[in-house]
């Protein structure tokens, strides 16, 4: 009984954690929609170019929820691919509490952070000249169009009510996608939750610190998990020197916190999604083994 407490309460507090970012995110897109929807294409067009430097800025802060306001600008086309990765791979989640609580150098602890900001800004710069070079080569528009109409239909807001254009008609369609989002993030982190628990978490401590090129796919792939668990599993087998810090950065980049989960939930494109989590994983990973192949210490 006590450990499904456990488990109930530590969903509760992960998914009441996004509920801020969640609707301050709906908050703003509403608004867009509502009010400057005539300028929001220029507004993305003129921010678009250093969306990823943004991004990975704002990733490095400790809160899973700036992932989970990510995906939805994402879904929206109000932030482009490159900002999305950039701030899934800079996005600390549960590391620099932990880091904090074990009396971790600050300097030191600055340095992962610095280095998570960067891989983000550089894929999330690269992803963005690929993707325009791809659409010129197709003859398409640099930028996808807006569309959080789309939102608003998939999640039936009424957001296109005449008697909804004010500040509460706003806010209202902003608290009804928050909270359509918040219980499919609760009840997801939940069965994730009691997943992890059946598993056990020291098994999945073992098997990190298995052969070091295995150890960098199993820490992605544990990244990929959308729950507080894994980071704190991986961050605390470095703490413990169980792993090296390219094994922990493939698992810290990867991680993303709820983020990927929100975004399969608010984006229409399934395959899109998966190419999202399958390039995350790869830059990861990727990132981390390159990390420990230069010898790089902290």
């Amino acid at each position: 009984m006590e450990l499904i407490f456990d488990i109930v309460l530590d969903a509760v507090i992960d998914s009441v954690k996004i509920l801020p970012f969640l609707f301050i995110t709906y908050l703003i897109m509403e608004y867009l929609e509502h009010k400057t929807q005539e300028y929001t294409a220029e507004i993305v067009q003129k921010t678009e170019h250093f969306g990823p430097l943004l991004g990975g800025l704002f990733g490095v802060v400790p809160q899973c929820g700036f992932s989970a306001a990510a995906s939805n600008l994402y879904a929206g086309r109000v932030i482009t691919l490159g900002t999305l990765i950039a701030i899934y791979l800079s996005t600390s989640d549960e590391m620099i509490p932990l880091l904090i609580s074990e009396h971790f150098p600050v300097g030191t602890m600055i340095k992962i952070l610095i280095i998570k900001a960067l891989i983000g800004i550089i894929a999330g710069f690269a992803i963005d000249f690929s993707v325009h070079a791809y659409h010129r080569a197709h003859n398409k528009a640099d930028e996808d169009p807006v569309r959080i109409n789309e939102l608003c239909e998939k999640e039936h807001c009424h957001c296109d009510d005449d008697d909804d254009h004010g500040l509460v008609g706003i806010a209202k369609s902003a608290l009804i996608h928050t909270l359509h989002i918040f219980l499919f993030v609760l009840v997801l982190t939940l069965i994730l939750g009691a997943l992890i628990e059946v598993i056990g978490q020291e098994r999945l401590s073992q098997l990190l610190q298995t052969n070091p090129v295995i150890s960098h796919i199993l820490a992605g792939i544990l990244g990929l998990i959308p729950n507080c668990a894994p980071s704190v599993i991986i961050t605390t087998l470095y703490l413990d020197g169980m792993i090296t810090l390219g094994t922990m950065m493939s698992g810290l980049l990867v991680g993303a916190g709820i983020g990927l989960l929100v975004l399969f939930r608010v984006n229409p494109e399934k395959k899109a999604n998966i190419n999202v989590a399958v390039l995350l994983f790869i830059i990861g990973t990727l990132s981390g083994l390159l990390i420990d192949v230069l010898g790089i210490t902290l």
